[in-house]
């Protein structure tokens, strides 16, 4: 019988969609089976919550990995969002259910930040409510959506309730902003992706400046300080009013004794009233999230830059308070 591709159309789909199905076996489903098989999570990792996992539900379910990748990319550019991906990283992401696929979180696209180590980033679970109420209230030039159907509006919030203190110009005229079970599950994703450590690969944040470095002798601190810090506290370091101290005139950050200050940043605060306005939202620790030499950067930042001050914060200032705390609990 004499092959004819041009007059047997019947014969010439059968065989483009043959050699489709066998190419995706060879290029893709085969690989891919492997790669779960075989690909181990990192040590260092935890199973998502049932909460966690909601969350990520309603992450693919609103389209965020449309505008949001978890890749980090071993360039210059993609240091600020933490260490290059590992394969480990999503090794336990699964299936969501016998019809549908293990989410696509990798992404293709950055019209907002990667969200890889959004959790060491910007570990304020306050923070991320309001970003999530109405992005413009800590981003001015975001344009991401809001999600206001997250959340409910009550004249008096219950005992159980987590009361968002949205700023006062982006808030609803009358009553209070209180999360939802949506808001509280996306959230908690959110807050659970922290890059682990990969063994012998050094810290966390290895690839960012400030490692041996003891004092601020050039932009190092203001690019930690952008990555990890103004999302709250504000580039310019004026704060978000009522939600985020500011730095700028902060007697902490203009006192000549810095030791306050480093003690803030490695182990949180809250509940601080700031030249006589009440703070409630909760300064996160970062003592687990950047090394000694990288606070010493970005206190020193604050204190020239913000504080309009002079600082020699030291490497070793520090490491001193971090290891006075811990003897003496």
């Amino acid at each position: 019988m004499k092959l004819n591709f041009h007059e047997n159309s019947y014969l010439l789909y059968s065989t483009v969609l043959l050699v489709f199905f066998a190419l995706s076996l060879i290029i893709a489903v085969i690989p891919s089976i492997n790669v779960q098989k075989t690909n181990e999570p990192l040590p260092n990792s935890e199973p998502l919550t049932e909460a966690e996992q909601r969350g990520l539900d309603l992450y693919v379910a609103e389209g965020c990995l449309y505008c949001h990748t978890q890749q980090v990319r071993p360039l210059g550019m993609d240091e600020p969002y933490g260490r290059p991906s590992a394969s480990g990283d999503y090794a336990r992401f699964r299936p969501i259910d016998f019809w549908r696929f293990t989410p696509s979180v990798l992404g293709s696209e950055r019209t907002g930040p990667d969200l890889s180590n959004i959790g060491n980033r910007q570990p304020s679970e306050t923070w991320h409510y309001i970003h999530l109420y109405n992005p413009r209230a800590v981003v001015k030039e975001s344009i991401m959506q809001s999600y206001p159907w997250f959340f409910e509006i009550k004249e008096n919030p219950g005992p159980g309730d987590i009361a968002i203190p949205v700023p006062e110009e982006y808030g609803p005229s009358e009553g209070t902003v209180v999360a939802g079970e949506k808001a509280k599950d996306i959230v908690a994703y959110l807050l659970a992706l922290k890059q682990p450590l990969i063994p012998g690969a050094g810290s966390q944040d290895s690839s960012l400046p400030g490692e041996g470095t003891e004092t601020v002798t050039s932009g190092d601190g203001g690019r930690l300080y952008n990555t990890y810090c103004a999302s709250c506290h504000q580039q310019n370091g004026h704060g978000v009013q009522g939600v985020f101290p500011p730095l700028v005139n902060d007697p902490v950050v203009s006192a000549d004794d810095s030791a306050k200050h480093i003690e803030i940043v490695l182990f949180g605060l809250s509940g601080e009233t700031i030249n006589g306005v009440e703070y409630v939202s909760a300064m996160p620790p970062q003592k687990d999230t950047l090394t000694d030499d990288q606070i010493a950067l970005i206190i020193n930042y604050e204190r020239i830059e913000l504080g309009q001050g002079k600082s020699d914060v030291t490497t070793e200032d520090v490491a001193k308070i971090r290891s006075d705390k811990a003897e003496n609990n």
